[in-house]
């Protein structure tokens, strides 16, 4: 049996980048001495989210905006090493900005995922990314989504259909906008981020990292919510509303093996009957 100790982070990031490197490199060093060799920070983790959602409140430049192969990302796989480490970063390409998130080890980038779906005001900041992949890594293959991305189904399955092994969501996720709960754990947002999460491990029968931001940053006030969960939708470790960090210990292979035996839901599917009919899906 091959265990895989893995890990998903909820922390507060801002928009100092020196500030959130020392915050990272000391994540990574506690998972390191804990024995995780794969581990989840949130998105834009490299400077910062967006203040806001809302285009009628105050906003500022944005994150800094980092090249795939500039000297930032270089830092994070120096600082990975032997680990397998996924931060969220704003990517410069060109004249585009997208909301991205990139896999590292000490060997450089192994994949990078520029989010699809893009909510509320995000838009006016980011360009959109188009497609989802799998990859290939030291702990298995991969497939990464940002935040959004998760509310629709068909990301995690093209990931799952790609060989996604363990699937990687990170999120600036914060509370609902309107009749916001005080208590975050009776959120009505944090209810739909976890079960997004459970749901798309489930449906796809996949292991799944979910890193989320915490705290506050301008007018969001993050769900955190960090979480491991099996292929079966159980959540094996799980930071609360707080920030902390998520640990899990799984044989992947066999998980995956144990949970798609009987009933495969990749197997199982009957894909020449989901055509949609022409005018049934409306905006």
């Amino acid at each position: 049996m091959t265990t895989l100790r893995m890990a998903a982070v909820a922390a507060e990031f801002g928009r100092d980048l020196e500030e959130d490197f020392q915050i990272a490199e000391r994540l990574i060093k506690e998972a390191r001495e804990g024995g995780v060799r794969l581990l989840a920070l949130p998105e834009a983790c490299l400077g910062g989210y967006l203040l806001s959602l809302d285009d009628s409140t105050e906003l500022d430049e944005g994150p800094p905006a980092l090249a795939l192969e500039g000297p930032e990302i270089h830092r994070l796989a120096s600082l990975a090493g032997e680990m397998t480490v996924v931060a969220g970063y704003c990517e410069a390409a060109g004249e585009a900005r997208y909301n991205s998130v990139v896999c590292v080890t000490g060997d450089g980038v192994l994949g990078n995922h520029r989010k699809v779906h893009q909510p509320l005001g995000e838009d006016a900041s980011y360009a959109s990314g188009d497609r989802f992949h799998a990859f290939d890594t030291p702990v298995g293959r991969i497939g990464m989504m940002i935040c959004y991305d998760k509310a629709f189904p068909e990301s995690a399955r093209a990931l799952a259909l790609d060989g996604a092994e363990i699937g990687v969501c990170v999120s600036a996720w914060p509370g609902s906008r309107t009749n916001a709960a005080a208590d975050l754990v009776n959120d009505r947002w944090k209810r739909r981020f976890d079960l997004f999460d459970r749901a798309r491990a489930l449906e796809n029968q996949i292991v799944w990292l979910s890193a989320n931001q915490a705290g506050t940053f301008g007018s969001l006030r993050f769900v955190g919510s960090a979480k491991v969960v099996d292929p079966g939708g159980e959540i094996l470790a799980d930071t609360g509303v707080g920030a902390g960090v998520a640990v899990a210990e799984l044989d992947v292979a066999q998980a995956l093996e144990t949970a798609r035996r009987s009933m495969g839901h990749l197997r199982d599917r009957r894909p020449e009957t989901y055509d949609v009919p022409t005018g049934a899906v409306s905006a």
